[in-house]
């Protein structure tokens, strides 16, 4: 495995392509998390890349969302609602630039797919690798206990041990999300941009995919479950978003938002609230600021899941 982030998020994008590649000659229909995991799989995350950010978010897994971008813009992915989808370029791209130093300066220059480029076919015999990311991905979605085996990298082991740390992730990125969500990231991504980047160089990592990362569908950098339950969870108050005891966990196979939790039978109200504040906030049919959700619990383990993409939550 290469050493550098640079060349394993390059590594990981080929792999993007390679493994969409195989659904198509086996006829599997993989998801964005599950070819993401699969991806990070078989290149797996560094050191420095399996630090985690606030959510419990790993860094090399952001840095890659963040890369697919590049792929989008060759034509070699179309990413949908539905899932991610190969296009034959993207297909080709994998005959024509075979190695991961070929693929990388194609992808940087923008080097378009020789005519002559034969799509791939599957070999004789082919059957699609499976990883261990794999084999927990073709588990139904409902059977929750196999998944915690793909949480057992050592990115997913520490995120409790870190999660207090990554708030000071946080608060350093809170200007930034502020920013964006109010139509002005662009000024103000540059102006707050220049110290890391002067702190990235003074530190040597003046890599690629190492700046500020903006994924095409960005996660939060904290959700947190805020209702009148709150102190049954141990925090100090309800409707408290800040406090630890209200965060979910981001589940990066299934990219969603997760909090689970014994509650005494009753009714309850909470909403979804983002990066530690109400300043963005989702209620009910993922209405901004719209009215609370209703829990009505008959007792027992509830989890809670929320997706960003839909701003909705489910509860079983």
């Amino acid at each position: 495995m290469a050493k550098s982030t640079a060349e394993n998020t390059y590594l990981r994008l080929k792999t993007v392509l390679d493994v969409l590649t195989e659904g198509v000659w086996s006829g599997d229909a993989l998801n964005a998390g599950q070819v993401l995991a699969e991806a990070t799989a078989r290149v797996p995350f560094n050191e420095h890349e399996s630090e985690l950010l606030s959510g419990g978010i790993p860094r090399g897994h952001k840095t890659l969302t963040s890369a697919t971008a590049k792929l989008v813009k060759a034509g070699w992915l179309v990413k949908g609602r539905s899932g991610w989808t190969i296009t034959e370029d993207g297909m080709r791209a994998t005959v024509a630039f075979p190695d991961a130093d070929s693929f990388a300066a194609a992808l940087d220059a923008g080097t378009p797919v020789p005519a002559d480029t034969p799509v791939p076919t599957a070999p004789e015999g082919f059957v699609r690798p499976v990883s261990a990311a794999a084999a927990t991905l073709q588990v139904p979605a409902k059977e929750e206990a196999p998944k915690k085996t793909a949480k057992k990298a050592p990115a997913k082991k520490a995120a409790s041990a870190v999660g207090k740390a990554a708030k000071a992730i946080e608060d350093a990125v809170e200007p930034v999300v502020k920013a964006v969500r109010k139509g002005k990231a662009s000024a103000k991504d540059k102006t707050e941009a220049a110290p890391a980047a002067a702190a990235a160089e003074t530190s040597g990592a003046t890599e690629p995919f190492e700046g500020p990362d903006v994924e095409t569908l960005p996660q939060p950098e904290a959700v947190a479950v805020a209702g009148d339950f709150n102190t049954i969870l141990g925090a100090p108050e309800n409707w408290a978003p800040q406090y630890d005891e209200a965060q979910m966990e981001f589940d990066f196979l299934d990219q969603l938002w997760k909090k689970s939790a014994e509650l005494p039978a009753g009714f309850y109200t909470f909403k979804i609230a983002l990066n530690r504040s109400w300043t963005e906030n989702y209620g009910a049919f993922g209405v901004f600021d719209g009215p609370n959700h209703e829990l009505h619990h008959g007792g027992g383990t509830v989890t809670i899941r929320y997706n960003h993409a839909t701003r909705d939550i489910t509860i079983n």
